[in-house]
């Protein structure tokens, strides 16, 4: 391991993850893989070709940038969705590659009105509905616009779908919020399709709604972190459970994170180790220092708190997490060396540390510490 720390994604356990969801959605129901802020961290250039052989076609992303990058990593028969950031320029190359596109104001449209068949194709658009998120999408007099400007333009666009984003369907104590939405959506849907404009496709649910409320499911949705191993939340997976007789979970975590011991040092009793006064040790202490820190995605606030594996036993994080490392106590480990492997999310032995280990510790969701992790620490598949 030349680097200082790598990624490994489990190609068994993707393939494990999406069979169960297409078993969970059936066969009707067209499976969006969510790969922005790459892949959950997961790296999109190393997960996407391992979701298309697990027989993923379709992929959402939030920026063009992200489309642009995405489009050299997938195959030819793969499908492309940008659901949030573009500019004109994006607009314009979405257009010439058939990339789907979400469009939640009237500008969106207007430029592709202007193009005046330029690119000799249809703008493949999804309209974004606001239904109770307050955050994009277009709420009726928007709607009505839009569908005039389609009606009006049939050459140039096509109408792919219609959308929008349930207000946290991870809890129940959104249930009658979301209920609203989704009675919402059906009532925008009807009117559309009254007025002949009928989408290929219909969705709204992300991966709690879609694992919760089989109702939102219509013939699309958008799966993010189920996908990568991870329940959405607590109470969706307990929620799910509850209805089983098997109460194992069925999800297999995709990604692992090790990095290996860079020194061995032995500490007396009341010295002060690394930097500040925050830890004293109380007895004579053996620590290995290991090539990661909050520069890498380990948190900060995981000083003094965190948990890491080396040789088959869970150590403590001790002292404060440095820009570029971390110290571990290893005193209880009479045979460590330079060399030996260190897991920071993933299992060594019979134990495991995960990634719902960090957001208690750290106070930040398995989403945030995922899409933390940089783009330059290198990934590789294993099986």
């Amino acid at each position: 391991m030349a680097d200082t720390s790598v990624i490994e994604l489990s190609e068994k356990a993707v393939k494990n993850n999406i069979l169960f969801l297409k078993r969970q959605f059936g066969e009707n129901v067209l499976i969006s893989s969510v790969v922005k802020s790459n892949a959950y961290g997961h790296g999109m250039a190393t997960f996407v070709p391992i979701a298309e052989k697990a027989g993923i076609e379709h992929f959402s992303v939030f920026s063009g940038s992200e489309a642009r990058a995405l489009m050299e990593i997938k195959s030819p028969e793969s499908t492309i969705m940008v659901m949030g950031w573009m500019d004109d320029k994006d607009i314009v190359w979405a257009v010439e590659n058939e990339v789907e596109f979400f469009v939640f104001d009237s500008f969106r449209l207007d430029k592709v009105v202007s193009l005046d068949g330029s690119t000799g194709k249809a703008a493949l658009v999804h309209l974004e509905m606001e239904t109770g998120m307050n955050r994009t999408g277009m709420k009726s007099r928007e709607l009505k616009k839009a569908a005039g400007i389609i009606i009006n333009n049939p050459g140039s666009f096509k109408l792919k779908g219609l959308c929008t984003h349930l207000a946290g369907a991870e809890s129940i104590a959104n249930h009658v919020r979301i209920q609203k939405q989704l009675s919402r959506f059906g009532r925008l849907c009807r009117w559309f399709e009254e007025r002949g404009l009928v989408p290929e496709y219909r969705h709204v649910a992300s991966s709690a709604a879609a694992i919760t409320y089989p109702a939102a499911r219509f013939n699309m949705v958008r799966m993010g972190i189920l996908q990568y191993g991870y329940w959405p939340s607590a109470e969706t997976f307990i929620q799910f459970i509850s209805k089983k007789r098997d109460r194992d979970d069925p999800l297999s975590r995709v990604i692992s994170w090790k990095s290996r011991v860079m020194t061995l040092k032995k500490v007396k009793r009341g010295e002060f180790v690394n930097y500040g006064t925050i830890y004293l040790a109380q007895e004579d202490k053996k620590i290995a220092v290991i090539p990661v820190g909050y520069s890498h995605g380990y948190n900060r606030s995981l000083s003094n708190q965190g948990r890491v594996l080396i040789n088959g036993q869970r150590v403590g994080v001790i002292g404060l997490v440095n820009m570029n490392m971390l110290i571990a106590d290893v005193t209880q480990l009479p045979d460590v060396k330079t060399g030996d492997e260190v897991v920071l999310i993933g299992s060594q032995g019979n134990l495991t540390i995960s990634v719902a280990s960090f957001s208690e510790f750290s106070n930040q969701l398995n989403y945030e510490l995922l899409t933390r992790l940089p783009e330059g620490t290198p990934r590789q598949v294993i099986n």
